[in-house]
């Protein structure tokens, strides 16, 4: 592969993860309310939040508001370098397809298999960040450990709690993004056929970019969700302080047990509690970070460019002197 497609990964992975970084930032007291809310479940037929403003009035009369944010550093981390792999993995995949199969344009399938793919290896590379994050944010208010502290409190095996799920929710953002970028080929396509013949179409507007990535996220949530909640559950800081915690840790950071849990207590409602919650959340964010990483995908990419040119013309200067 050429240098200028490595290239355009890089600056492809870099808009996405530095959109990441600022949706993350702006929208994290909406997620770790949300995170709080879907780790709890019913027990003896009681609820410690009723709605998600429950989470945010705790936080406000224990005066404990700036723990809205415990985690958030971990976060920005896990976000930074999942949306980088991810970003730099599908555009890296995309790339190699077309050059491989000779093909102009990659069809829905296709697209669903390299987005996946993508997922897969962010899961796998960032999935211990992903799990320190849930457990920091799920934590009592103003209880939240260090990062290195909340990843040695068990077992590596432990910090790869949920492993399984994170995997399958590769399905998420390859429906998420496939969704995106086919709608994005069609209202581009359309707005060149408005314009002059042989003109290149324009951008996305961030308005348009907004709207797409909201529209995108919003059904790649809904067939996702339960499988989104089994996910908290699983990575959530333990707050049983019964006698026989322990022994009740192991079978309720299994999937079955999580699954048989939330059936027996809440019923088949139950897999889409705070449905609306993930929805505001993620959609705000995809859609935020969609239309930063628009907007800032020339810039960075001109930035790249003028990097790499420094790097490979360092050394001939360097001979020079």
């Amino acid at each position: 592969m050429s240098l200028s497609v490595d290239l355009e990964s890089i600056s492809e992975a870099t808009s996405g993860a530095i959109g990441s970084v600022v949706s993350t930032t702006i929208l994290y007291p909406l997620d770790t309310c949300k995170a709080k809310y879907q780790a709890e479940i019913r027990a003896h037929g009681r609820r410690r939040y009723k709605n998600l403003s429950d989470v945010l009035w705790e936080a406000i009369s224990n005066k404990q508001v700036l723990s809205l944010y415990q985690g958030l550093g971990t976060k920005n981390v896990q976000s930074f370098i999942a949306q980088f792999v991810y970003f730099y993995g599908y555009s890296y995949f995309k790339r190699l397809y077309l050059e491989k199969t000779g093909s102009k344009s990659i069809g829905t399938k296709a697209n669903l298999v390299l987005a996946a793919a993508a997922g897969a290896c962010t899961a796998i590379v960032t999935q211990p960040l992903d799990t320190a994050s849930s457990r920091m944010q799920t934590t009592a208010f103003g209880k939240s450990k260090g990062l290195w502290e909340t990843l040695t409190e068990g077992s590596w095996s432990d910090a790869y709690d949920g492993l399984g799920i994170s995997l399958l929710l590769t399905s998420n953002p390859a429906i998420q993004y496939t969704v995106f970028d086919q709608l994005k080929v069609r209202l581009l396509k359309q707005k060149q056929n408005k314009m002059e013949t042989g003109s290149s179409p324009e951008a996305l507007s961030a308005f348009s970019a907004f709207i797409l990535g909201a529209l995108s996220k919003s059904i790649a949530t809904v067939l996702t969700y339960p499988a989104i909640r089994c996910k908290v559950m699983i990575q959530a800081a333990d707050t049983n302080d019964d006698v026989d915690k322990k022994s009740n840790r192991k079978s309720r950071k299994t999937v079955s047990s999580v699954l048989r849990a939330i059936w027996q207590q809440e019923g088949a409602l139950g897999f889409f509690k705070g449905l609306k919650a993930q929805i505001l959340k993620t959609v705000l964010s995809s859609a935020l970070l969609l239309m930063i990483k628009e907007k800032i995908s020339a810039t960075t990419w001109v930035l790249v460019l003028a990097v790499s040119r420094y790097l490979l013309l360092k050394p001939s200067r360097l001979k020079s002197t």
